[in-house]
């Protein structure tokens, strides 16, 4: 168990949709900032806070319509002798939302903090402040570490139900008093309108919220960002936003179903067919619904390290934006794979330079899962396994040749982390029972979805001798949140022993399947 309090400082947040709530957009989130001068500048979306470190935090906020964003700081709740810091002005140009860098901070503390978003024209016209706390990283070892990960989010059709809570897996998951949450991608499905009723199999009606940015595929930059507000209609989502910073990676309904570079779409919902120019508006959006700071980089770029005291490194990957095309994968060379040349090199840069005793690699696609795409009626492969046991083929190249670094330069501590399947497994990879055996064992797990259809459990593909040690996955395919299968991961790093724990969760919080991991140790 972790040194620290259980649950720990922040106490259990709640955020329930009240029953009341209406399946229409929510007064004062839906009108548009030009038909809503009078009055104030609202923050009806909520907080955010990203790329937290030890003494700095970027704080995200959207406003209703023009408005200068200001934050204050404070040690305490009551907001005595705040710090102030003045942010950008919030406009057209990013959809009214932006983010404010907050540094100088004490490391390892609770940070309370406050938006107020100030008309332009006139700085004492202001809002109702908007109030949310987090916690800088530790640099003591003894702290400890506690994260929360999972994926997947209004999949399928199944958006927000209040008739069911709405998204009630973020209550369990700030009941963890979690350090930070992982999002392993798909945080939005552009591609997946959100109807009002969706019959289910037992006869019962699911009843969505519903927008008008949801009623089709996104393609337009204004779709794209209404994907973006949907999800924060949620009154558990935002509440946990308020508390809980995150690491957020993407992968492909951020855009659309199986996308890689360069393609052109067949799907006839689409008027606008090229990939590159709905990716383009879908990235867009997603630096500015998000606290991101690689995004605002000149090369704009998703994959990084965040750096969490002396336990934890956490590598984000992007296995989208550098991929090749989704093909059978059964070519014998490959440098491109699904990281491209420049991400690999980047991420044997990055994991030998870290001295954490745990590198979580954050994988927005599983490994030795067989993912297909089968959308224009050819056997394509999606993700990294391409069904044949044998030596690697395709993107098994690259993922052969980075294992193979890991082991030679003795690089300890490695657990891959996903969702992208929409179920929850642990699998252990291990080179005795692998084609390809130039690698030390590992682990990957599982998570997910937090909000979306579930389906059954892909097979595995042998190259790297994968053994699934546990999985819960439903029989048919699609099952909804009313049915059940709906998960996320915990990892919690003990602060004395080092000791790395890791817990499959139901969306309630009941822990299905836990697996502890020793430092230093290879073969585990």
């Amino acid at each position: 168990m972790s040194s620290r309090p259980f649950p720990g400082r922040r106490g259990v947040l709640r955020g329930s949709l009240a029953a009341s709530a209406a399946l229409t957009l929510p007064v004062g989130l839906g009108a548009a900032p030009a038909l809503a001068l009078s009055g104030r500048p609202g923050a009806g979306w909520g907080v955010q806070t990203g790329d937290v470190t030890a003494n700095s935090g970027l704080v995200w906020v959207r406003s209703d319509r023009p408005a200068r964003m200001i934050v204050e700081t404070s040690a305490t709740e009551s907001f005595r002798h705040p710090r102030r810091w003045h942010g950008p002005l919030l406009g057209a140009g990013t959809d009214f939302t932006g983010t404010t860098r907050l540094h100088g901070l004490p490391s390892g503390q609770e940070i309370h903090y406050r938006v107020v978003l100030a008309d332009p024209q006139d700085p004492r016209r202001t809002g109702e402040p908007v109030t949310g706390s987090f916690r800088t990283v530790s640099q003591r070892r003894r702290d400890g570490v506690r994260f929360v990960w999972s994926g997947d989010l209004a999949g399928q059709g199944w958006g927000i139900n209040p008739e069911l809570g709405g998204y009630r897996i973020y209550d369990a998951m700030a009941a963890l008093d979690p350090d930070f949450f992982l999002c392993s991608g798909d945080n939005i499905y552009a591609d997946g309108p959100i109807a009002e009723t969706v019959a289910l199999p037992d006869g019962r009606i699911w009843r969505n919220i519903t927008t008008e940015e949801k009623a089709k595929v996104a393609e337009t930059l204004a779709e794209f960002r209404g994907n973006f507000r949907y999800n924060l209609l949620d009154e558990n989502l935002r509440a946990f936003n308020a508390r809980v910073p995150s690491i957020i990676q993407w992968d492909d309904h951020e855009v659309t179903n199986n996308w890689y570079p360069g393609e052109i779409l067949t799907d006839a919902r689409y008027t606008e067919k090229r990939v590159d120019v709905l990716a383009a508006r879908a990235r867009q959006a997603f630096s500015e619904y998000f606290p991101i700071s690689t995004l605002r980089r000149p090369d704009g770029r998703v994959h990084r390290v965040q750096h969490h005291g002396p336990l934890l490194d956490v590598f984000v990957l992007d296995m989208r934006t550098y991929r090749n095309a989704n093909s059978p994968d059964d070519q014998g060379a490959d440098d491109q794979g699904i990281l491209g040349e420049e991400q690999l090199a980047w991420l044997k840069r990055e994991l030998s330079r870290s001295r954490a005793v745990w590198k979580v690699i954050a994988a927005d696609m599983p490994l030795g899962l067989v993912v297909p795409d089968t959308g224009d009626g050819r056997p394509n492969i999606e993700a990294v396994a391409q069904g044949d046991p044998g030596a690697p083929l395709g993107r098994e190249l690259q993922i052969a040749e980075l294992l193979r670094f890991v082991k030679h330069r003795r690089i300890t501590g490695t657990v891959w982390l996903t969702a992208d399947v929409h179920y929850t497994s642990a699998q252990r990879y291990d080179p005795s029972r692998a084609a390809f055996k130039d690698f030390a064992p590992f682990w990957e797990f599982v998570s997910g979805p937090l909000n979306a259809g579930a389906f059954p459990a892909n097979t595995l593909d042998g190259t790297f001798g994968p053994d699934r040690v546990f999985v819960k996955a439903p029989t048919t395919a699609n099952v909804s949140p009313a049915g059940g299968y709906q998960f996320f991961g915990e990892v919690d790093i003990d602060g004395d022993s080092g000791e790395l724990t890791v817990r499959l969760r139901e969306q309630d919080g009941t822990v299905l399947f836990t697996k502890s991991l020793q430092p230093g140790l290879v073969g585990q």
